[in-house]
């Protein structure tokens, strides 16, 4: 047990930024504080240790991590015994930095090294000074650590890290590393021991999930893995993120269709539709491809949700790339994107390129693709009108809810719904059946009483205070943890 002078066991709060990667990554970081015999803070103002998991793919990621650090400083100065740890990219990156920038860091840690934290706190506390390890390469995966979930209903399965593509635009490979593939059967069983703990629904990770299989030969190996799912019983949602496409290939899109658990939806980035930028982003497909994926996905499943990423002012983007850009969208009918305006990134080819655009024409295209999206989601979302949908309850998805009366979650298809509980009292991981009633570009509503409503072992998980708490170790048991919101998450472009 870690304790205080006061005999009271320390207090642990991890802060989160970034990608999915990176919540699961605070996941993994939480149980291993439990396990080293931290608490969670109930007020994380006034954790004894706060561990900040840092995304580097954006430039204010790195304003954002040195602002939230000087707000702390005043709070360590009168606290002295309090302990700050940087993780994640961000410290993969800055290394020391960190420590020189901020001097009242404790501890810093790389995207290899998640399971040194309680080791580096304790020597940091002994020695009363700054710890910083950084690895090359990855210590061990990260899967077999314990992991501490963040919901009763839905969990985030990684079935590799790293990347082996080289985007110009992207730091991750030099953070995350190259693509590191875990076994099939490692995968399933990690799967197969959070169902035993009630969980409904399972997001497959990875930089690119749909290269796995590098590492042993298969190049088919993703479609398996999809497939294999369906044989899980208990596992109602199947989701993964994200896929590449010039990786992306037709046995993947069979297994969507022909597995009933797999949802009908694809997060698949763009970045952007010009030919042109995608060679200079070295994205090895181009906008054919692309459309020729969706129209596959779309004549299998009609039904499907696609989403994606898209980056604006890539260093030598003209108005016609742009316009391209546009075109795309507009025949893809997106359901959602995550959109971003160019960040250069130092040690990224693209930050020396030529041509780099100022910030006013970035803004108005970025304006003007941001009007575009909302008009097809839009137009999209107005189509499901009078439809009905199945909903996962979920937790704090909507922030209007308890001033309208609704609850919300997500339909199959990853849309966001917040819906009428009638007479009815679903609890998060619950199953409500429901008819659309009305659609804006980012939600639909459900004002009428619910078709049905069907309790779930992950509700009963969320009534009674549990989340699951896998040891790691391929298998491991689940234990009992504290239950919390699984937080939102915001996709990496990659």
């Amino acid at each position: 047990m870690t304790i205080d002078s006061a005999g009271a066991p320390r207090t642990y709060d991890v802060r989160t930024y970034g990608c999915q990667m990176n919540v699961h990554d605070s996941e993994r970081i939480s149980g291993l504080m439990e396990d080293a015999g931290y608490v969670r803070a109930a007020d994380p103002d006034a954790a004894d240790v706060v561990v900040f998991n840092t995304c580097a793919v954006r430039e204010n990621a790195d304003n954002r991590l040195y602002g939230n650090l000087g707000h702390l400083r005043p709070t360590k100065l009168k606290k002295p015994d309090m302990q700050i740890a940087v993780g994640g990219c961000l410290a993969q990156k800055d290394r020391g930095d960190i420590v020189k920038r901020a001097p009242w860091v404790d501890v810093v840690f790389g995207t290899h090294n998640i399971g040194s934290l309680p080791a580096m706190l304790e020597r940091a506390r002994h020695n009363q000074e700054a710890e910083v390890e950084i690895l090359e390469a990855l210590e061990v995966f990260p899967s077999t650590l314990p992991t501490k979930r963040e919901s009763t209903y839905a969990g985030w399965v990684s079935i590799s890290v790293g990347c082996n593509n080289t985007c110009t635009f992207c730091i991750v490979p030099s953070l995350r590393g190259r693509e590191k593939d875990r076994r099939p059967g490692e995968v399933l069983a990690e799967v197969e021991a959070l169902v035993a703990e009630g969980v409904l629904e399972v997001t497959l990770l990875g930089q690119n999930v749909n290269s796995y299989g590098v590492e042993f030969g298969d190049r088919l190996a993703f479609g398996k893995l999809l497939r294999a799912t369906g044989q899980i019983e208990g596992l109602e949602r199947v989701r993964f993120t994200s896929p590449h496409p010039k990786d992306f290939t037709d046995d993947v899109i069979a297994a969507m269709a022909e597995t009933p658990n797999v949802c009908h939806s694809l997060h698949m980035p763009l970045q952007s539709g010009s030919d042109r930028v995608l060679k200079a982003m070295r994205r090895s497909y181009r906008q054919e491809k692309y459309l020729g994926i969706i129209d596959k996905v779309r004549a299998a499943m009609p039904d499907a949700a696609i989403t994606t990423d898209i980056i604006v002012g890539f260093p030598g983007e003209t108005d016609e790339d742009f316009e391209q850009t546009l075109e795309v969208v507009r025949r893809a009918r997106f359901s959602s994107a995550f959109t971003f305006q160019y960040s250069k990134r130092p040690g990224t080819p693209a930050a020396i390129m030529d041509e780099q655009l100022p910030k006013a024409v970035v803004q108005e295209r970025y304006e003007r693709l941001i009007t575009l999206l909302e008009e097809i989601t839009w137009a999209e979302n107005k189509r499901l009108v009078g439809e009905k949908v199945e909903v996962l309850v979920a937790v704090g998805e909507g922030r209007k809810d308890e001033r309208t009366g609704r609850m919300s979650g997500r339909a199959r298809d990853g849309r966001l719904v917040h819906f009428a509980t009638g007479d009815l009292t679903p609890r998060p991981g619950d199953i409500v059946e429901t008819v659309v009633t009305y659609a804006a570009p980012h939600h639909l509503n459900a004002d009428g009483a619910p078709l049905s409503h069907r309790r779930t072992r992950a509700g009963d998980a969320f009534e009674a205070g549990r989340t699951p708490k896998l040891k790691g170790v391929s298998l491991g048991l689940p234990t009992i943890g504290v239950p919390a919101p699984l937080p939102a998450a915001q996709a990496c472009s990659l």
